[in-house]
């Protein structure tokens, strides 16, 4: 079975978008540093890979376009006279042969241009080449732009159509508009397709399911055809027109005899006899509508010949497919769309139809006769004439039973509820559950008032000594716990201390809460700095008077307090010996000869310390400035780079090199000696013939 999904289209971007997302992706995709001081093959291949690059992206993407876009030739007859009906398939074949043409030539122009960089002799001349050949490359994209356009139209359009399966079994609604077709399918299919009361409302193919006998079935409502010549159909009416030409389906040919849709049952009769080329071989169902207005035996003479005319072309379509011609039944049917009377007898006739017709063809190919060479039934022969009964063992049946009595399950208060009447009607017992001596006393009513008093005060004549006693233990357990967590023994406090201890308590709890308090709201409530605190909640003067007002000395905890707070500025910090100097010494030396608290003196780098194996700071010294110098080279080296490029001079001279003249300026006589090995290095073999030398010598 094919399944035709127009809706994985890819989306087609427009001829800028495409441009720009090929080459973001070249950008981010191939290296984008080089240098002129790099070999020359290494350039060369740099932008050779950045041109190959560029090609296989526009390549991937005009492939997928051409490849996820159907062939017309190569998909089902119904989907390829569809799509040419809405598109017009030369237009279509048209774009996608654009489409593979800048394709190919996109391949041909990254060939050639890969060809002369491998010939670049700089790296101008390599970058100007790669410019080239991606500016030819964005302009073939331009050029087909229209081409895109066009295609990105067809792939919306396309992911509307719905899907039909042209395999399948299909049932076909067609006939003149306004006729009930829409209303026809809403009713037996969950299809949602809008109805009203004007012609053409349905503009375009509709699908819905159904079932029938467990099987599935494919519902396609056909916009309305009017009876006028090919030529002259427009693009709704050949929708319906090629669904009836190409799709194996049950055809359902909607007749409105009320004449409510505009249209004459004349009209409707041409409209049938001009499209019965359609029909052949296909089961063939003429259905009368709205029968609430017009019953089929309230119409004319004339009117009722023309419809079994209908009716007799219809048959024959019976009789191609080798029914029964008596049976008349099932080739016309009455119904009405809004009392619903008929629909479900029309929906059963031509599944049934089309089912018969499926099943006889299959029965006719030549698939069947290898598919019955595979079966075989088998069937006992008799032996002798006794009779041998079924033998079940009994262990079999005790355990049948027993399985049959484990299904039973207890009845909830839900089932009680079904079977007494229902909700609001079955009250639930609440004493059922209750344990008695007797199941009867379950059910007994119990007084209220008796004798004019109240019954549940005199049940048991000692609960008010009772509850004393629970309130009585109550508070001695809750005395054992309380003192179980005291961290200290309350009987050898005084006075004062249980009065200080009670506050101290208090005053935990109250700080434990506020804690809680702020806790929640964190999130909402700003943080505020401590030097913008006002209310100087939290001070060592507020921490000694609130120990002395508990009888404690404060001196000791506000002195620990001070030594973990911040330290005091570097130049409030003197040291001992700034002491003794005079008030007016400017604090800048202070600064200078000033101490931190924070951290003990550095010692000098050359401070020779014992156990490290050296006889002195000198020997230290030096084994430091060593360990330096050895370190020099592989730090230069490791900050080197693949354009940092060094040329050693074997001699003492300087090179010029202009207009075809070498300028050497030998710097000692030794220099002579090396000057013409340096130059045959230097200069190409072409280029010998054409230079002059000029040596000159300083002294």
């Amino acid at each position: 079975m094919v399944q035709y999904n127009f809706k994985k289209i890819t989306v087609v971007p427009t001829r800028d978008d495409f441009i720009d997302i090929i080459l973001s992706r070249t950008q981010r995709q191939t290296p984008t540093v080089v240098h002129k001081g790099y070999a020359i093959n290494r350039i060369r291949q740099f932008y050779m890979r950045k041109v190959k690059y560029t090609q296989q992206n526009f390549h991937e993407k005009l492939s997928t376009i051409i490849e996820e876009f159907p062939r017309l030739d190569g998909i089902h007859p119904f989907y390829g006279d569809l799509l040419h009906v809405l598109y017009n398939k030369d237009h279509y074949k048209l774009a996608l042969g654009q489409i593979n043409t800048a394709r190919n030539l996109i391949g041909k122009i990254s060939k050639d241009y890969v060809k002369l960089l491998k010939y670049g002799d700089s790296l101008y001349r390599c970058k100007a080449l790669k410019v080239a050949a991606l500016g030819r490359m964005c302009t073939v994209i331009k050029r087909v732009g229209p081409s895109l356009a066009y295609l990105e139209q067809i792939r919306q359009h396309m992911a509307r159509l719905p899907s039909i399966d042209p395999n399948t079994r299909t049932i076909l609604i067609c006939g003149y508009p306004n006729v009930g077709k829409s209303s026809f399918i809403n009713k037996i299919t969950r299809a949602d397709v809008d109805v009203q009361p004007y012609a053409f409302t349905t503009k375009s193919l509709f699908v819905g399911h159904t079932d029938y006998k467990y099987l599935r079935y494919q519902v396609i409502d056909t916009p309305g055809i009017l009876d006028r010549p090919f030529e002259d159909r427009n693009i709704i009416e050949m929708c319906s027109i090629t669904a009836l030409a190409h799709l194996r389906a049950a055809v359902l040919f909607f007749l409105d005899i009320s004449g409510s849709c505009g249209y004459s049952i004349a009209q409707q009769a041409a409209l049938f006899h001009s499209i019965k080329s359609l029909f052949m071989n296909k089961p063939l169902i003429v259905v009368c509508n709205k029968t609430d207005l017009q019953p089929l035996d309230g119409i004319s003479e004339e009117d009722k010949k023309l419809v079994m005319d209908m009716k007799a072309e219809a048959l024959k379509t019976l009789i191609g497919q080798g029914g029964d011609p008596t049976n008349e039944e099932g080739v016309l049917l009455t119904m009405s769309t809004l009392t619903e009377d008929g629909v479900i007898t029309v929906k059963n006739a031509a599944c049934e139809r089309l089912l018969n017709q499926r099943v006889e063809l299959k029965m006719k190919s030549k698939k069947i006769n290898d598919c019955l060479n595979r079966f075989h039934v088998a069937m006992p022969k008799a032996r002798d004439q006794k009779e041998r009964p079924p033998c079940i063992p009994q262990a079999v049946l005790e355990a049948k039973a027993k399985k049959e009595m484990e299904k039973e399950k207890r009845k909830l208060e839900r089932d009680l509820e079904d079977e007494n009447g229902g909700a609001g009607v079955y009250s639930a017992s609440l004493r059922k559950h209750y344990i008695l001596a007797h199941e009867e006393w379950k059910e007994d009513i119990m007084p209220e008032i008796l004798d004019g008093h109240n019954v549940y005060d005199f049940v048991d004549p000692d609960i008010l000594n009772r509850l004393e006693e629970l309130e009585q233990e109550e508070g001695l357990r809750q005395e054992q716990e309380g003192d179980e967590d005291l961290d200290m023994d309350v009987v050898e406090l005084t006075q004062e201390e249980q009065e200080a201890l009670t506050k101290i308590r208090n005053k935990k709890s109250s700080l434990i809460q506020q804690h809680r308090i702020k806790k929640s709201t964190a999130e909402s409530r700003p943080t505020v700095p401590r030097k913008f605190d006002k209310d100087k909640k939290f001070t060592s003067e507020r921490m000694g008077r609130q120990l002395s007002d508990l009888g404690l000395d404060p001196t000791r905890a506000i002195n620990r307090a001070r030594s973990q707070s911040r330290g005091r500025k570097r130049e409030r910090s003197v040291d001992r010996d700034a002491m003794d100097l005079d008030v007016d010494q400017s604090n800048k030396k202070l600064r200078m000869r000033s101490t931190s608290r924070s951290r003990s003196k550095s010692r000098p780098p050359g401070e020779l310390v014992p156990g490290e194996g050296y006889k002195d700071s000198a020997q230290k010294g030096k084994a430091m400035t060593l360990a330096k110098k050895s370190m020099m080279k592989r730090n230069k080296d490791a900050r080197r780079v693949d354009a940092d490029q060094t040329k050693v001079c074997y001699c003492p001279f300087r090179a010029f090199k202009n207009f075809g003249y070498v300028v050497l300026i030998m710097c000692t006589d030794a220099g002579i000696a090396h000057a013409l090995p340096m130059l045959h290095c230097w200069l190409s073999a072409e280029l010998i013939g054409r230079l002059r030398l000029l040596f000159i010598l300083l002294m």
